[in-house]
């Protein structure tokens, strides 16, 4: 059996992380091995139980979400950050993204849905929802990336392509018959060619630019 998907939480509201860790305890395959009330003690936290995803508040006081994030990204084996937010707190998602998060849901999420979020960023897909996703693309230059797409080979433009399907490495391999180490190799390529940071801003791209398949 599989190991369980390590959890951290990171919130200031007491009540929000109880929420949660009584949707997680139930789960087979979730683990919540920790919380933390702010983004400095997040990062931390982080530092010292290595999780493999972090729910994450964006507005927190002594760090913020954003900060940590970016804090938690330069750590070695960095967690997945899944962005735990409220409706109307929906534009502060943006910056988040932008900055390296997974996804995000909100923080009356269906626990089901919740679980398969959790599951789903840790198999290394995105989740990123179509309102997001435009605002996303609407604070992008227009010409951010443009022209740079032809230096891309066909094999890394597929792979661009699945990227942005939200399809992980593992899948992207099986679909393409190739190793995932190799899947792994030209995801790299992308990165450096189109001058990006991470999946999300690939994903970005590859919809911006008639990549996405």
């Amino acid at each position: 059996m599989a190991d369980p998907i390590k959890v951290l939480l990171v919130d200031d509201h007491q009540v929000v992380r109880r929420g949660l860790r009584t949707f997680l305890e139930v789960q087979d395959d979730i683990e919540v091995v920790g919380e933390a009330a702010d983004g400095a003690e997040g990062v931390a936290r982080a530092e010292e139980l290595k999780p493999d995803v972090v729910l994450m508040d964006v507005k927190m006081p002594v760090m913020d979400g954003v900060d940590a994030l970016r804090r938690i990204r330069e750590l070695d084996n960095p967690a997945k950050v899944l962005i735990v937010t409220s409706f109307t707190e929906q534009r502060t998602v943006v910056p988040a993204l932008r900055a390296g998060a997974a996804g995000y849901v909100y923080k009356d999420v269906d626990p089901d849905a919740l679980a398969g979020a959790i599951r789903s960023v840790h198999a290394g897909h995105i989740l990123l929802q179509p309102e997001v996703a435009c605002a996303l693309l609407s604070q992008e230059e227009t010409n951010n990336g443009q022209g740079r797409g032809g230096s891309l080979t066909e094999r890394e433009r597929e792979v661009l392509g699945l990227i942005a399907d939200g399809r992980s490495n593992r899948e992207i391999a099986r679909a393409l018959v190739l190793s995932e180490k190799t899947v792994k190799t030209h995801v790299s390529n992308i990165l450096m060619k189109l001058d990006l940071a991470d999946r999300t801003q690939a994903a970005l791209w590859a919809v911006r630019h008639g990549v996405a398949g």
